[in-house]
């Protein structure tokens, strides 16, 4: 099977100098949507029509070595654009048009509308609307659709028609080719319409199956912001069902954004606001607290994460207790029961079974062993200007508020490292380090009084 997706279009009511069908939605371009879609359908050859932007658009999947580009220099209309794909084209087989801006579709409808297209020669995609307007109305005679009629081509009569064109047909490649070279711009728009290849089907008698979706959101494109965030929406509202159907409890389904995948264990709990990024594994009994920020991370059974944390690319154990207010940056590794508290933040580092860092401190590119207490204040100096370097704290150390470890430094096991002091050399395990000062007391000074002029 052959599948085009229509990707050329401008877009100017989005007001935007990004092509139309690289705005994202959650977290993905709307042309990223359609192409998982597509290739969940095994396609042999997967061919994108782009024009608006020029390389921008190829250049946002560079990496994809499955798709065709295709060039439409001239923006004259969807049926001229899906001409641009005719020499590349497997005649064999069936073409599927997909629309670059209508990400939703299921692939489920797109399956059911191949199955149309089985028992009749072609099929579209259509659906019934209370407010059809703006969309291609579907006509048809005696039960069978002999045509579409844009809206701007459409009498007063036929606006009336509820039943409205998705954008998205399946025909056989070589009838569509021909229709193709039948087509001329002879219209309000002036422009190579693609509907018009309904019209010239049914007048050979190609009989023209259709095929419905689930729900109407499917077939929705994007013209507008207004239309993105409707369908932002609509997806994270997907996402939410789906999350409450297996079990996770969700304090307001109307307020979590998914942009990527959340897997979650049983007894999972979620407060307000938070937004999950890339690839996020939440185990059993796992709590999140309002208004985290969690990217591409695994938190293990029992974690309680405190409103208002950030983490991005982290791993940590069974029955942790994070924030509020932790940051917890790439690299992060935190064992069963750490504890990384308010305004702590984390990189690069692995704290072993049962840390603490409760308070106002910096952890970068350290390696902490068990039961250590890391003191407010206390910073690993890890950066000389040039490069990084390690901190090594072995288990049971104790370390005071208001510590500088200057890297790279090992504090044995079993050390404690006094309040306010700046650690350059290595500590030897059950020592106590510290820097010798002196407090001076001034008999007979009195305070600065501000000047009465």
């Amino acid at each position: 099977m052959n599948i085009v997706i229509l990707a050329a279009g401008m877009g100017k009511r989005m007001r935007s100098e990004i092509p139309k069908v690289l705005h994202p939605i959650a977290g993905q371009s709307l042309l990223a949507h359609v192409l998982n879609t597509a290739r969940s359908l095994q396609p042999t050859r997967l061919i994108v029509i782009y024009g608006h932007g020029g390389q921008v658009v190829p250049e946002a999947f560079g990496a994809a070595t499955d798709i065709h580009w295709v060039r439409q220099a001239e923006q004259l209309g969807t049926g001229h654009a899906v001409a641009q794909t005719v020499p590349h084209l497997d005649a064999s087989a069936q073409t599927l048009i997909l629309s670059g801006d209508v990400p939703l579709t299921r692939p489920s409808t797109l399956a059911r509308l191949l199955e149309a297209a089985v028992d009749s020669d072609m099929a579209l995609l259509t659906v019934e609307l209370d407010e059809p307007k703006g969309y291609g109305r579907i006509l048809r005679s005696s039960g069978r659709i002999v045509g579409i009629v844009e809206e701007k081509d459409a009498t007063p009569q036929q606006r009336q028609i509820t039943e409205i064109y998705s954008g998205i047909l399946v025909a056989p490649t070589v009838a569509l080719q021909r229709w193709l070279g039948q087509l001329t711009n002879n219209n309000a728009q002036g422009e190579y319409y693609l509907t018009d290849v309904i019209g010239l089907a049914a007048a050979e008698g190609v009989e023209i199956g259709s095929a419905q979706p689930d729900a109407s959101w499917e077939t929705r494109g994007v013209n507008s912001k207004a239309q993105l965030a409707q369908l932002e929406r609509i997806y994270q509202g997907e996402v939410a069902r789906v999350l409450l159907e297996e079990g996770v409890t969700l304090a307001d389904p109307a307020r979590i954004d998914v942009r990527g995948t959340l897997q979650c264990g049983t007894d999972v709990s979620i407060d307000v606001g938070c937004v999950f990024l890339g690839k996020v594994v939440l185990g059993h009994r796992v709590r999140v607290g309002s208004h985290c920020v969690i990217a591409d991370a695994r938190i293990d059974a029992g974690t309680v994460i405190e409103p208002f944390c950030h983490i991005d690319r982290a791993t940590i154990g069974e029955e942790a207790h994070i924030g509020p207010y932790a940051r917890l940056r790439p690299g992060t590794e935190l064992a069963r029961e750490v504890h990384i508290g308010n305004f702590v933040e984390v990189k690069n580092s692995q704290l072993a079974k049962a840390s603490k860092a409760n308070h106002l401190s910096y952890v970068g590119d350290a390696t902490v062993g068990e039961r250590v207490n890391i003191g407010a204040g206390t910073i690993t100096c890890n950066y000389d200007g040039a490069n990084k370097h390690r901190t090594v704290i072995e288990d049971d150390v104790h370390i005071g508020s208001d510590t500088q470890l200057v890297a790279p430094v090992r504090v044995g096991a079993g050390a404690t490292v006094a309040a306010g002091a700046t650690i350059w050399r290595d500590v030897p395990a059950g020592t106590l380090a510290l820097n010798e000062k002196t407090q001076v007391h001034r008999e007979g000074w009195r305070r600065p009084k501000k000047s009465q002029s």
